[in-house]
């Protein structure tokens, strides 16, 4: 295992080429940051932050540079002075706002992603905006990681890149840098983390919490005691990463650093639903998370429907594509509806009563219950779902994405009308997810 680490560190470094480059460019930033935000009396500082600050970044480097405001600020002036610094310092490189908690200035130099992030000048615990902690996570980074730790935290970082669950934001709900940093420092290495991470269990702990969190993991955040930093990994990519963690225990390889073609089965491809829609621009947190839960509505009503969902997924490329793998695309046209034991007389009643309309049948099962024989009036995915959405967008669309349903939405099986790129993202729902692979 160490071999096959120390191999990856030396993969995983920036060259000495690359290193300069990214300095000059974050120090050409930094001033022109700082001369932008020279106008403003309510800005106090301006230092670089993020994982070039860190010396964690690996080659595709973003460069933080974070503007500290007087706590005594409003939010309203907080987040327009930001705007003003940021397309001010940028503005010979196409700037455009972005979306976390707040708004920020982005712009692109050379392959390099320049934000420019305001935050509130507090103490610990105090926060008022989430940008709050991060000059202290870059302190106590720069203060606590070793050489030999930051060349961990890119092995750690490329590890999760090459799986699929690397990068916070509300598509990926993966892990961010921040947490590789944080694991690599409490287990202190990346075999550390990874021995550790394979014997994960329910309730497990990494750190000092201060309060109890409902979480399966919790990894606490070193500077807010308060903050669980899982909580915005999904459940689906903290097992994936526990499961890769074993595999790797128990048989290092370097192609764990390799992106794996998964294995997709054409079959499946027939039972694969989809839902597409066009909708008006947004901030991609905002939309994001709309169709997230849209995908989530819409399985419950399939599974209400009488389909089975094995799995779902939200797919966004120009327009929004919601993916349902079904165990049949068409389920049988006759179903039994369970009733009441007949000694519940009310309940019993009721039930004849509602289920005499349209009626196949009605008995009663070897245990006393009533049971009806009804009629589907969609037995077919697309019918039943082109059905539920004419009749019941107000009720189970996100309010947000209501118009956008209205306008038009596409149902349809299969991949025949997918362009390559996102019939690639579905290909994931008929695929073996690529941690299973490693114990062939």
């Amino acid at each position: 295992m160490k071999n096959i680490i120390a191999e990856m560190v030396k993969k995983v470094t920036p060259s000495k080429t690359a290193q300069t480059a990214s300095k000059k460019i974050s120090e050409e930033m930094l001033d022109r940051v700082k001369k932008a935000a020279a106008k403003f009396p309510h800005v106090t500082d301006v230092q670089l932050g993020g994982s070039l600050a860190k010396g964690t970044w690996l080659g595709d480097a973003d460069v933080d540079i974070f503007v500290k405001f007087k706590r005594s600020v409003s939010r309203e002036k907080f987040e327009e002075t930001a705007k003003k610094i940021g397309f001010e310092s940028l503005k010979e490189y196409s700037p455009y706002v972005k979306y976390s908690e707040h708004p920020y200035v982005e712009a692109e130099i050379k392959k390099t992603r320049i934000n420019v992030v305001p935050y509130y000048d507090v103490k610990p615990g105090k926060w008022k905006s989430s940008a709050d902690r991060s000059p202290y996570h870059t302190k106590l980074m720069k203060e606590s990681l070793t050489a030999k730790m930051s060349g961990d935290v890119r092995v750690l970082k490329a590890f999760l890149k090459a799986n699929g669950i690397y990068g916070a934001e509300i598509a990926r709900e993966g892990f961010s840098g921040y947490v590789a940093e944080v694991l690599v420092l409490h287990f202190k290495s990346f075999e550390g983390v990874v021995r550790n991470m394979a014997g994960a269990d329910k309730n497990c702990v990494i750190g000092k919490v201060e309060k109890k969190f409902d979480s399966e993991v919790v990894i606490a955040d070193p500077v807010d005691g308060k903050r669980n930093l899982a909580a915005a990994i999904s459940r689906q990519n903290m097992a994936k990463f526990v499961l890769l963690c074993r595999a790797f225990v128990a048989g290092p390889s370097a192609s764990f650093f390799r992106k794996k073609r998964p294995r997709a089965s054409k079959r499946l491809w027939n039972d694969l639903l989809v839902v597409s829609f066009a909708f008006r621009e947004r901030s991609p947190d905002k939309i994001w998370g709309q169709v997230k839960r849209t995908a989530s509505s819409l399985s419950r009503q399939l599974e209400i429907g009488g389909f089975v969902v094995l799995r779902s997924k939200a797919h966004i490329e120009k327009r929004a594509y919601l993916f349902f793998l079904l165990e049949s695309g068409c389920i049988p046209l006759l179903y039994q509806k369970k009733g009441p034991e007949l000694s519940r007389t009310g309940s019993s009643e009721k039930f004849i009563k509602k289920n005499r309309k349209d009626l196949k049948l009605m008995w009663v099962k070897d245990d006393g219950r009533i049971a009806s024989l009804k009629e589907r009036e969609y037995p077919d995915a697309v019918g039943f779902m082109r059905w539920f959405l004419k009749n019941n967008i107000q009720s189970d669309i996100p309010s947000g994405l209501q118009g956008d349903f209205v306008r038009g939405v596409k149902v349809f099986m299969g991949s025949d009308s997918l362009g390559k790129s996102i019939k690639e993202a579905a290909g994931e729902l008929v695929s073996t997810d690529g941690a299973f692979l490693y114990f062939d």
